[in-house]
């Protein structure tokens, strides 16, 4: 290894909290590194309108905003490598990482931005209609089911507050769980029985995803009598939770119950100098300009900390 594998931030991700990150670090003076997989963009690269994201008086489609951010880190002097991190010592500084090419990288601070992946159903009809109709985002694609019906899979707090939020847009909302009572806080399910666009649907399951170019059913299966019944919607929002990208640091940071990395308010995580930014800690918001704000911060105190640390050898 040499020193042009040594910088003083590494950022591991490449959404916006990743981008970001490494765009105030390097405007910050340090040498910087990001480690964006194969196809950098995180989740965003299955978005395909984007329509409250600041600063673009049109919808912008997931994959332009990613490219825009990688080009404008790129441009202000951060290696960006389409590769991914494969095992970190975070036992002592410098951290030691090796990527999946094989080579040795170290760091006087560490960023994870590794995200979370919406968790999916896996089946084929799923996958065909993603973007089509199927997704795992309310908040981002709500808007465009103005007017229509649309459900909901899930049982959960998050089920019940996509559903909620779904009725400001659509005249109808599907919310189908596969138990014959939801998960959801007491409060929420208060609401939903209260809310006159909701209707909800015990027992069932998604059995298939149905429509042509687009979505326009989905066949349900009762897990009880077996028997199918059709919903015509527009749109199924899958609501059954996140999975944290946290492998890389298990047992070496502290997670919630969850697996999200725990931070301080500051993003700092349990081992100093090593923070986390965006949906790999962030449980609650899940949205890009959140996790491209958080970024920013942990960026910020990478910096502050390298600045207080002795100079490396």
């Amino acid at each position: 290894m040499t020193d042009q594998n040594h910088y003083e931030i590494i950022v591991i991700g490449s959404g916006p909290a990743g981008f970001t990150a490494a765009i105030y670090a390097v405007r910050g003076g340090a040498s910087a590194a990001l480690f964006g997989g194969m196809a950098p963009g995180g989740q965003l690269l299955q978005t395909m309108e984007i329509e409250n994201y600041p600063g673009f008086t049109d919808p912008v489609v997931g994959a332009d905003l990613m490219q825009k951010m990688m080009k404008q880190t790129q441009r202000l002097g951060a290696r960006v490598l389409q590769e991914s991190i494969v095992s970190a010592d975070l036992s002592s500084r410098p951290f030691k990482l090796k990527s999946s090419g094989g080579q040795q990288y170290t760091a006087d601070a560490l960023i994870l931005a590794t995200g979370a992946q919406a968790r999916w159903l896996g089946t084929p009809s799923e996958e065909k209609f993603k973007g089509k109709g199927v997704s795992g985002c309310a908040t981002c694609d709500g808007f465009f089911y103005r007017g229509k019906e649309v459900a909901v899979i899930g049982g959960g707090d998050s089920a019940a507050e996509d559903a909620l939020f779904l009725t400001k847009f659509a005249s109808k909302v599907y919310l189908v769980h596969r138990r014959d009572k939801l998960r959801a806080s007491f409060r929420l399910q208060e609401k939903l029985k209260s809310n006159p666009k909701v209707e909800l649907v015990y027992d069932h399951v998604p059995e298939e995803f149905l429509g042509d170019a687009k979505l326009s059913a989905v066949r349900l299966k009762n897990v009880k009598t077996g028997e199918t019944r059709e919903l015509a919607v527009s749109g199924a929002f899958i609501a059954i939770g996140h999975t944290p990208a946290t492998e890389l640091v298990k047992g070496q940071l502290k997670l919630d119950e969850d697996g999200y990395i725990v931070t301080d308010d500051r993003t700092a995580a349990s081992v100093d100098g090593v923070y986390a930014a965006g949906d790999v800690m962030d449980t609650r918001y899940k949205q890009a300009v959140v996790a491209a704000g958080a970024g920013c911060k942990a960026a910020l105190e990478a910096l502050a900390f390298i600045e207080g640390c002795p100079k490396r050898a």
